[in-house]
């Protein structure tokens, strides 16, 4: 062998592990998602927007690995020890605090961010929201104090309504608060509240039957995940009743609900990225405040 080829094989020898410590290198995110991969993608897409805002571009120089639950939250626990076992980087958790507590069970070193409409300290997810502690950190978009304000609007959209239903999931942590709301800024406003609880999408047609029978002018949506992962079957079933709805999240309208009026979940989903982001580049989870 002429040394000028053998010097070659020796460059590429040594390239080749380089180049293999560097795929190595490259960071994984697991996300752990409560829903399915359709319902979510818009929020995918927000939470990549905030990678991406922050010098962080997948298949570039990080990879997501994805876990969906399809709706079934018994399988969270495996899905999230999945990703453990994957030894990911830091998680994302996605479909309320089933996800984000999950994680938490599953891992106490790994870094989890959460994105969530309900109370994290409530939930048992941080200590306070100054000062998280541990390795959960994330963002809340918690809507429950609005509920006399959707009310409110509901009244004014349907002026002759008589009586409003209210589909509150029992297993949100805020359920309680939200349906307390609901009852006294109906009374305030002069509506009857027929609460409707719902824990699967299975529960929808059966209860909108029963508003139907009751003969309610509105219905509200309360702050939970199952109503925007479930919001096509929803907006189908309030315009086969005819019943107007209100939904929390904007991107419930643009799937064509009638209206909403709450925060933004796809800002807090951009939010999430630029928290995953900041962890990557050596933050901790218990010094980044809960926004």
């Amino acid at each position: 062998m002429r040394r000028r080829e053998f010097l070659g094989v020796l460059s590429g020898a040594a390239a080749w592990p380089l180049a293999a410590r560097a795929q190595q290198a490259t960071p994984v995110i697991g996300f752990l998602g409560r829903a399915t991969a359709d319902d979510f993608a818009h929020l995918v897409a927000a939470f990549r927007e905030g990678l991406a805002e922050t010098g962080y571009f997948v298949g570039q120089n990080i990879a997501i690995e994805y876990r969906w639950a399809d709706q079934q939250t018994d399988r969270l626990p495996g899905l999230a020890t999945e990703l453990v076992n994957r030894r990911v980087a830091v998680i994302l958790t996605s479909g309320g605090t089933a996800p984000a507590l999950a994680a938490k069970a599953a891992t106490s070193t790994i870094p989890i961010v959460f994105a969530v409409g309900a109370d994290p300290v409530k939930a048992g997810l941080v200590a306070s929201i100054g000062r998280p502690e541990g390795n959960v950190t994330g963002v809340s978009f918690l809507a429950t104090g609005i509920t006399s304000k959707q009310l409110a609007i509901l009244r004014d959209v349907v002026p002759n309504a008589a009586a409003v239903g209210v589909l509150v999931n029992p297993d949100n942590p805020e359920a309680e608060a939200i349906a307390r709301d609901a009852r006294e800024a109906s009374r305030a406003l002069g509506l009857e509240a027929h609460l409707i609880q719902i824990g699967s999408a299975r529960e929808f047609d059966l209860a909108f039957e029963k508003l139907a029978e009751k003969r309610v002018g509105a219905i509200l949506m309360g702050a939970d995940q199952i109503f925007l992962a479930s919001q096509r079957q929803v907006i189908e079933l309030a315009a086969r009743h005819r019943i107007p709805a209100l939904f929390e999240q904007r991107e419930s309208v643009l799937a064509g609900a009638l209206m909403s009026y709450g925060p933004s979940a796809k800002s807090a989903y951009r939010s999430a990225g630029i928290y995953v982001s900041r962890i990557l580049k050596g933050a901790k989870p218990s010094e980044e405040v809960i926004e």
